[in-house]
């Protein structure tokens, strides 16, 4: 008698069990389509607190009157803020079904590394956007009013503001990414503590560059708020990386 799953006793005296390749397809399959119902599901819902969400939007500045290039300019750009609003609360649940199908083929040593990871990277991507909502774009905004005021009526088009904004959202949360890419690069052993540490120099260039990449401005006070955080992440990071080595 044969069955299509086979048993393997590991060195915990633990029983993993191997499905076929096309099981673990089926359920990836059928994870995604779950992921993306979510993400519908709560686009929908943003869709009809659309109004609400613009009014938070709208709040990082003030003495602005937006306006729409098109009729259906401001419809495109409430679809817009709807489906990156549904995309970002739907986030948990997203690395929730990540580790729910990699789970069965950690080992214990992989578990008990991986969680944190991913709770943590779902952590700092969330004070990314804290960081960019309250800090970086309420800089950038009145730079370029404090700029132009003298002139210059500040009448805005909401959907290039919503796209500003969107950049910086997304970019500063990738940024706050770093400290999570050292520990895997530190736990994989491709580089040493010891060897980022040297490398301070460069960082501090790098962060330079990166910080006028990622913003959508070119006001230096913008790069210079999210360099410096970017050097910030990158030795608690590094902190962090000694504290576990160690």
């Amino acid at each position: 008698m044969t069955t299509n799953s086979n048993f393997n006793f590991t060195n915990n005296s633990t029983i993993t069990l191997e499905l076929p390749f096309s099981e673990h397809i089926d359920e990836l399959r059928q994870r995604i389509f779950l992921v993306c119902g979510i993400i519908l599901l709560l686009t929908c819902f943003s869709f009809i607190e659309v109004k609400s969400l613009v009014k938070i939007l709208e709040l990082p500045i003030s003495n602005v009157k937006f306006f729409q290039l098109s009729p259906g300019e401001y419809f495109i750009s409430t679809v817009k803020i709807s489906f990156y609003t549904g995309l970002l609360f739907s986030s948990p649940f997203m690395i929730g079904q990540l580790i729910l199908f990699l789970l069965p083929g950690l080992t214990k040593k992989e578990t008990k590394i991986i969680l944190p990871l991913l709770l943590s990277s779902l952590t700092l991507f969330g004070l990314g956007l804290a960081f960019s909502y309250y800090t970086l774009i309420p800089a950038a905004l009145n730079f370029f009013l404090n700029y132009s005021e003298e002139v210059l009526e500040p009448f805005w088009s909401f959907d290039q503001y919503f796209e500003f904004i969107l950049v910086l959202f997304y970019s500063t949360g990738l940024a706050f990414q770093i400290p999570i890419l050292q520990i895997l690069i530190g736990l994989l052993n491709i580089v040493s503590p010891k060897q980022m540490l040297g490398a301070w120099r460069y960082v501090i260039l790098l962060s330079t560059i990166l910080g006028a990449i990622l913003t959508p401005s070119t006001d230096p006070l913008t790069q210079s708020l999210l360099s410096v955080a970017i050097l910030l992440l990158y030795f608690s990071g590094l902190g962090i990386l000694f504290l576990i080595k160690n």
